[in-house]
């Protein structure tokens, strides 16, 4: 095994210690072991270094090279997507593995389901327009954790959610119910579901009626007719989720918590030009006034 030295002390110290104190990979410590060791790194170099680490951080190990280079030039730093990827190589920044899709809606009911009013229009002129809603779960060692998200289609923001331990409509009211108290929405906006007894019950139904709200529905078997939802499931599971092992459902639902903070103040998204939800939202209302 190759040993560090540090002359003051006398003392060899593993590589692997060495590595981790510094905060760099050990590739990144064979590639300058094998370099010129007097080279000099300038301090811009070394600030941008350590901002892609700190970034890598935050998002969980999640920022791919595309959305990390958008995130370094949003903060002032010039680089490109090949130099992004290869300082992420170099530093160890290594995202991880996309999980598979797992279908979570029950169709399987009488009750009645409404028509595919949004038809695949995900970009609505306006906030408040169209609401878009789901359901996942994640697994825990004591059971699942299920989640409901309601999303404002217009600036993909998660307006309203609710955790729980079954999948009862209880937890869908609770998520919509959330949303409303946030966002007192105007009569005829646009409820976007797939066909889960959840969303098919009286009790929900009566609850959009109350509200003054138009219900939709994807077509029988088609995820892709709320295609944004999901894509905040799989964002959510890939980014954030992804290697963990929950021991208690408590630990899941405070992982969950931080990432939807994240996911609407801090993660970039490519629809709406690259800024944060929360972002979106307050440059078009500054725009408007």
């Amino acid at each position: 095994m190759k040993y560090g030295f540090i002359e003051e002390q006398r003392i060899h110290y593993p590589v692997t210690t060495l590595c981790r104190v510094m905060g760099v990979s050990r590739s990144a410590y064979h590639d300058w072991d094998k370099s010129d060791k007097c080279q000099v790194i300038s301090h811009e170099h070394w600030r941008l270094c350590q901002r892609m680490r700190a970034l890598f951080r935050e998002s969980k190990a999640s920022l791919g090279s595309r959305q990390m280079m958008k995130q370094l030039r949003k903060e002032g730093f010039s680089i490109g997507r090949y130099r992004t990827g290869k300082l992420m190589s170099r530093l160890g920044l290594v995202v991880k593995c996309k999980p598979r899709y797992t279908n979570t809606t029950d169709s399987k009911h009488a009750q009645p389901v409404a028509d595919n009013v949004l038809g695949r229009q995900f970009q609505p002129a306006s906030p408040n327009q169209v609401w878009t809603t789901d359901i996942t779960y994640i697994w825990t060692l004591q059971g699942w954790v299920y989640l409901a998200v309601v999303l404002d289609l217009y600036s993909r923001r998660v307006i309203g959610w609710s955790l729980g331990d079954s999948m009862e409509t209880a937890l869908v009211i609770r998520a919509l119910t959330m949303a409303v108290n946030l966002r007192s929405p105007p009569t005829g906006l646009l409820h976007h579901s797939d066909r889960g007894s959840q969303y098919a019950s009286k009790e929900y139904q009566r609850l959009l009626r109350q509200n003054q709200m138009v219900c939709s529905m994807s077509r029988k078997g088609n995820c892709w007719d709320n295609a944004p939802t999901e894509r905040f499931f799989g964002s959510l599971k890939r980014e954030w989720l992804t290697g963990n092992r929950y021991i208690i459902r408590d630990a899941a639902i405070r992982d969950v918590r931080d990432y939807i903070a994240y996911y609407n103040s801090r993660r970039l998204h490519t629809t709406i030009g690259d800024k944060t939800p929360i972002e979106f939202e307050t440059g078009q209302l500054a725009k408007s006034a």
